[in-house]
Formats: structure tokens, C-alpha cells, sequence
């Protein structure tokens, strides 16, 4: 793993149309993938752009008519409202696009330590239906893709988004081969919670001390017990206190150290890693393109470790 490069995908050349004023902040994709090249965080050349992922790819997690009606641009008034996006050719395009660039990172991680995608985590796609700004479940697709090439057989899901991974948690109930990690608001959407492997439902304003001190509690002991060949790393930045929709209170310092620690005890365990961005809306739009493009330096930081222990 010497001089490994950090490798990510990104798919911000997919335009997405979206209202005036509509909530997600489509610009921080963009503007992330360019401060870090701008910094050195990344390469240029190490930067691929996502490709649109094969039907054959969405169709092994997510339900035919589903798939079709998407495709097809005949999704229900209802089941728009549930995704909170207008439908549209780009919207299509981006999602699975997305799916694609967490797929390919994942081949990548699993071949030089740490790799990254510069958009997914849409954790809150189900089989049968998208949620939560989610068309497809990334996560899901990328699984089903290394267990159809024999590789990543006991995949492990770090969700540290704000909200809880309702979507993944439901596509792999009973299935003890992954494990679905959530560390989330307990008051935050979704209201309905599903069951993963654990899931741990934090008060509002928990705050980084206390945030820190639960993640070292329980997320060490779940690697340990799962065993996992990869994780995937759901670096939502939504706790951070300015976040619109995050609760948490969490500082920019408090997920700096949050993502150091998932980083190292990945290491120590000699567990690549696939970093997906997830949740983000702050306040400025500056302050969530700081606390995603942190966790990228602590990739990268991660990554010049593990190579100079090889």
C-alpha cells in the first residue's frame, strides 16, 4: 500500500434541476470536489468522473416496477413528495451515477486501503421506493456488486449521518453477513425509525464530548464483532451545529475528531475504507463544504499513515 493514491469519483457534472430556494444544497458537490483540488487534499488525476451505474447494478437491489417508474419519469405525486426532488432526466442521471461512483471506490479501497466518492450515502433509498433526497441506496448497490465478483462478503455500513440509515437498515434486515452501524438523532427525521444491527439515538444537543465519548463505546466493539472485510463510511456532516436539519450540536472540531477516530480504528483493524459524503446543510453553504472537505484530509492523512506503516 506504499504511495497509495487517494482515489474518488465524483459526479457533479450531471446537472440537476432544481426550484428556486429548494433546501438541498446541490452546490456543495461542486464546490467541495474543487477546494480539494485546489488544496492538494486531492489529484486531479485521481478525480474520475462517475458514469451513470448499469441498470443491471440497480436492478439487484431495487424492485423492477420501482426501477421502471423512475426510468420512465411515472413516479407517483406521492412517492415524489417522499424523495423531495421534482423528477427530472438529471436527477436520474446524478443518483445513479452516485451509485456507480460508491461501486468503483469501492473496488478502489479495497485495493489501496481508502477511496472515496464525492457524493453519495443516500441511505434513505429503500427497494421499493426513494426517500429523503434518495432515488437509489448506494450503500446496497455497491454490496450487491462485490458479492457478485466474491469480494467484500462481511461489509460493515458506518452511518454517522445525523439521520438514521432508515433505507439500509430495512434492505439488509436479517441479514447477518452485514452490519448496519447508525449513531443518529433521536428526534430527527425519520420519524419511524427501522432496526439495524445498532443503532444508537443521540438527545438533541448532545454535543461533541458526549458524541465522541458514545462513538468510542460502541463503534470499536461492533467492528470487533463483526469481523467486516470493508466499511463503508457514511460521513454525513449534518450534526454539526449550524446544520439546518442537524440537532446534535457538534463543532467542526467535534467531526474532525470524529472522523480521525473512524479513520484509525479502521487501521488498527487493517479495514479499508469507502468514504461517502451524505448529509450536509448548513448555513452558510461554506460551513458544510468545510466540515466534508475535513473529512477528506483525515482520508488523506489516514491513508499517508497506513503507507508509512506498510
Amino acid at each position: 500500500m506504499n504511495g497509495a493514491p487517494l482515489l474518488a469519483w465524483a459526479s457533479d457534472h450531471i446537472e440537476v434541476p432544481l426550484p428556486e430556494g429548494h433546501p438541498f444544497p446541490i452546490a456543495k458537490y461542486r464546490l467541495l470536489r474543487e477546494r480539494l483540488l485546489a488544496e492538494g487534499t486531492l489529484e486531479a488525476r485521481h478525480v474520475a468522473r462517475s458514469e451513470p451505474a448499469p441498470l443491471e447494478w440497480l436492478a439487484a437491489v431495487h424492485d423492477e416496477g420501482y426501477l421502471e417508474r423512475v426510468l420512465d419519469g411515472a413516479l407517483a405525486e406521492a412517492e415524489q413528495r417522499r424523495i423531495g426532488m421534482p423528477w427530472s432526466p438529471g436527477l436520474v442521471a446524478r443518483a445513479r451515477a452516485a451509485a456507480y461512483g460508491t461501486a468503483m471506490a469501492a473496488r478502489a479501497a479495497l485495493r489501496h486501503g481508502i477511496a472515496g466518492n464525492l457524493a453519495g450515502g443516500t441511505h434513505h433509498a429503500y427497494r421499493d421506493r426513494g426517500e429523503g433526497y434518495c432515488l437509489f441506496n448506494d450503500h446496497a448497490v455497491a454490496i450487491a456488486l462485490l458479492r457478485a465478483e466474491g469480494a467484500a462478503l462481511r461489509p460493515f455500513v458506518a452511518d454517522l449521518d445525523v439521520h438514521q440509515g432508515n433505507g439500509t437498515a430495512a434492505i439488509f434486515a436479517g441479514d447477518e453477513t452485514v452490519f448496519t452501524f447508525s449513531v443518529h438523532g433521536e428526534r430527527n427525521y425519520p420519524a419511524l425509525k427501522e432496526r439495524g444491527s445498532f443503532d444508537l439515538e443521540l438527545p438533541d444537543g448532545t454535543g461533541d464530548d458526549a458524541y465522541l465519548a458514545a462513538l468510542e463505546r460502541h463503534l470499536p466493539r461492533a467492528l470487533d464483532l463483526h469481523e467486516p472485510d470493508l466499511v463503508f463510511y457514511q460521513a454525513g456532516v449534518d450534526a454539526l451545529a449550524s446544520d439546518r436539519f442537524g440537532r446534535l450540536g457538534l463543532s467542526h472540531h467535534g467531526l474532525r475528531a470524529r472522523d480521525e477516530r473512524v479513520f484509525r480504528w479502521c487501521a488498527e483493524r487493517a479495514l479499508p475504507v469507502v468514504v461517502t459524503m451524505g448529509g450536509g446543510y448548513a448555513r452558510p453553504i461554506e460551513a458544510t463544504v468545510e466540515a466534508h472537505a475535513n473529512v477528506w484530509r483525515a482520508a488523506r492523512a489516514a491513508l499517508a499513515a497506513r503507507a508509512g506503516a506498510a
